[in-house]
């Protein structure tokens, strides 16, 4: 059966992709993000649902000695994350604990959300391929079952 598409108005093909998890960029949507930037600065819109126990099996060198759940395995991810953000120029804007949509699909539910500032595209490719960055990554994937990451770029006034 093929997933429903619809245009979303600004000349790109939407396509529902219920059921499924995103946890890193497809090819494809970083080669459209750094093929297009937005011009000037970029606030990334990061959506987050936790897993109630983080997974390390990706990353088993991270794992702690017991247990914990996902909220705190993203603890983990920004302690680690934070001295390259800032080191990049980047700063998070605001986090804060989510829920269900007050507008939007009653089964959807999102346990936090992050506003991330980068002065632009290119400094935020510079942070994200930043080794010493990456190295702590595996953090983020055992904490996370679900998210999304939407760069957002100020309209003219």
């Amino acid at each position: 059966m093929p997933t429903p598409s619809t245009d979303d108005g600004m000349g790109d093909t939407v396509t529902a992709d219920a059921g499924r998890t995103f946890l890193e960029p497809s090819d494809e949507a970083a080669r459209s993000f750094f093929s297009r930037p937005p011009a000037g600065r970029v606030v990334m819109l990061n959506l987050l649902r936790f897993r109630a126990v983080a997974d390390y099996a990706a990353s088993p060198e991270l794992a702690p000695p017991t247990p914990i759940s996902g909220r705190a395995a993203y603890g983990k991810y920004m302690a680690h994350t934070l001295p390259y953000l800032e080191a990049s120029g980047g700063k998070v804007l605001f986090y804060g604990h989510g829920g269900r949509f007050l507008i939007g699909p009653p089964e959807e539910r999102w346990d936090a959300a992050m506003l991330v500032s980068q002065a632009s595209a290119a400094a935020f490719l510079a942070f994200a391929s930043n080794r010493a960055y990456l190295a702590g990554v595996g953090h983020r994937t055992a904490a996370l079952e679900d998210s999304r990451l939407l760069p957002l770029s100020e309209e003219p006034a």
